[in-house]
């Protein structure tokens, strides 16, 4: 990303965030006090602006702040976002209760309609049984229809086994079969009707899972709730905390981050705002290192020189000396090395 970009995309995203971060803020608080909504949301709207201003001064003036003006600031800082944070946590957590609301409604639908149908299958249970006795009955009474009707005596004039048929037992045992009977199949009805009613509300509940299951906003919640044991508003609790936790610290990192990069970008200018000249570093020329010998000996010649002047000699004596020596003199001075 080209370094010219890059602050404009910080402070796009760092005007983006702060500004959510200060709406989801002000409507918490307003939910939370809800009785002074409109104080709550111009004074909160207020202090998110300023808590913007802090940080930006904080930054740019650090070291031309007084020391206890400093720590007012940090710590009013440090309040702002707390307070911040527990306008977010408030908002998200009425969404949330709404939701769970919701949840719970439809879990205690469900619970009161399986308490109805535990119910039907208790009297279903008693009703087996008392049928399953009925069919025992019903089977003795069979047995003794086929058995007790008749009576058996033995002829004194010959001797034989006389069998007669015995009406009063007969209408009897007949009379109890049928009443058995009977009651047996009114068992059998209420049975069916219970097994009818029990499938009614098997169907019922699977439809208002289904339709639990295809609105339910908390899908991810309860996923983790299930992996973790936890209960579903502790997992909650840890969602909302997870995002008030870098939703507004990271609204104020990224304004301080906003100044640096244009800071970084920024032409530097002097005391007049002025933008600054580089001007070119000086040119020292070394001195001549000289070597002493040669420094001794060159005094050597210019005192001999003059002593020649000062002997009186003819001139032409005089500047044929003065020439060698001026000679020897130049030799010198082109021999001298610089280092």
């Amino acid at each position: 990303m080209k370094q010219k970009f890059l602050p404009w995309f910080l402070l796009f995203c760092a005007i983006g965030l702060s500004a959510t971060a200060a709406y989801y803020s002000v409507i918490g608080l307003s939910i939370v006090f809800a009785g002074v909504a409109i104080p709550v949301i111009v004074m909160g709207s207020f202090l998110e602006i300023s808590k913007i201003a802090i940080a930006t001064y904080l930054h740019n003036a650090w070291k031309n702040t007084y020391t206890l003006l400093k720590i007012y600031l940090t710590l009013a800082l440090v309040v702002l976002s707390i307070i911040t944070s527990i306008g977010i946590y408030g908002l998200l957590s009425t969404g949330f209760q709404e939701n769970i609301a919701k949840l719970e409604i439809g879990g205690k639908q469900i619970q009161n309609i399986e308490v109805k149908k535990q119910r039907f299958e208790e009297i279903k249970t008693e009703l087996e049984k008392e049928k399953t006795t009925l069919d025992k009955d019903i089977s003795q009474l069979r047995n003794a229809l086929s058995t007790n009707t008749t009576t058996q005596s033995v002829d004194r004039k010959t001797g034989q086994v006389v069998t007669k048929a015995n009406n009063a037992n007969r209408k009897s045992f007949e009379s109890q079969l049928a009443t058995t009977q009977l009651s047996k199949d009114k068992i059998s009805n209420k049975i069916d009707a219970l097994n009818d009613s029990i499938t009614n509300l098997d169907i019922k509940i699977l439809d208002m899972e289904s339709k639990a299951s295809e609105g339910n906003e908390l899908g991810a919640v309860q996923y983790v709730s299930e992996i973790t044991g936890a209960d579903i508003k502790t997992v909650a609790n840890w969602f909302i905390f997870m995002l008030i936790f870098v939703f507004d610290p990271l609204a104020i990192t990224l304004v301080i981050a906003t100044n640096q990069a244009f800071d970084r970008i920024k032409p530097k200018t002097n005391i007049y705002s002025e933008p600054k000249t580089i001007e070119p570093e000086p040119v020292v020329e070394e001195a001549p290192v000289v070597n002493p010998n040669v420094e001794i000996e060159r005094q050597n010649l210019l005192r001999e020189m003059q002593r020649v002047q000062n002997s009186g000699a003819s001139s032409r004596k005089l500047g044929n000396a003065v020439i060698k020596l001026q000679n020897r003199l130049r030799g010198l001075d082109d021999n001298t090395k610089t280092y």
